[in-house]
């Protein structure tokens, strides 16, 4: 079972957006339940005064939003950040022992520039680090997305009833990933050139014959053309 976790929301500003306009955006985990254990991609948004005054965010702290879906900090086995920016990783120091799964190459890039992220959310983090795609339970993988940043990744759960995956932040909407399906689907079509230029893991993803793609700061869920309309997690 993949069940969203509501981490509250932050304002993104007009000169972030593109549009010219403010905008706001949820920022959302999900709880992956699964024999074996429960893995948290994701835990919400750290706070600094700078990062409050720019992005001013309502936050749900990790223990409250868990606990809105019947679950506590002690019930999790296992953690991962799709990306170690301030608003995807601000609950790890929160998690004690629980290891927390990151792309090196993420890990390395948080650790060499001071302002990547806050300093305290990965000095107080358990990190175990993977390389590339990695199966942190069965059926449940850990795949390179990068884009958004060089080490973001997605979680992939394979189900009875179909893949579903995590996206995480390697959109910012269902929408821009549609796009770039579409675009995928056109180019094994052989429909011509030019087509607009994607990601090389679309590819990847879209083999999967995933039943639903999720986001990090989108509501909305991509479900493939034809398939039957599903209520959120």
């Amino acid at each position: 079972m993949v069940r969203r976790v509501d981490f509250g929301y932050f304002v993104r500003p007009a000169q972030e957006t593109g549009t010219g306009r403010p905008r706001v955006e949820p920022c959302l985990g999900y709880l992956v339940s699964h024999p074996q254990g429960r893995i948290l991609f994701d835990t919400g948004m750290g706070s600094h005064p700078d990062v409050d005054a720019h992005y001013r965010p309502r936050r749900i702290e990790l223990a409250e939003a868990l606990a809105a879906i019947g679950q506590e900090i002690s019930d999790l086995t296992l953690a991962a950040n799709c990306h170690l920016h301030f608003d995807h990783c601000g609950g790890n120091p929160l998690l004690g022992a629980i290891p927390v799964l990151v792309q090196r190459a993420e890990l390395d890039a948080a650790r060499a520039d001071p302002g990547y992220t806050l300093p305290e959310l990965i000095e107080g983090s358990r990190f175990e680090q993977v390389a590339g795609q990695a199966e942190v339970l069965p059926g449940v993988f850990l795949m390179p997305t990068p884009g958004h940043t060089s080490g973001h990744q997605s979680l992939i759960v394979r189900r009875a009833e179909g893949t579903v995956i995590v996206a995480g932040q390697s959109h910012d909407t269902a929408t821009q990933y549609a796009a770039d399906q579409l675009a995928w689907r056109a180019g094994r079509d052989d429909h011509g050139q030019p087509l607009p230029a994607i990601p090389a893991w679309i590819d990847s993803l879209s083999r999967l014959d995933p039943r639903a793609v999720y986001f990090a700061h989108d509501r909305s869920v991509w479900i493939p053309l034809g398939a039957r309309p599903r209520a959120s997690p």
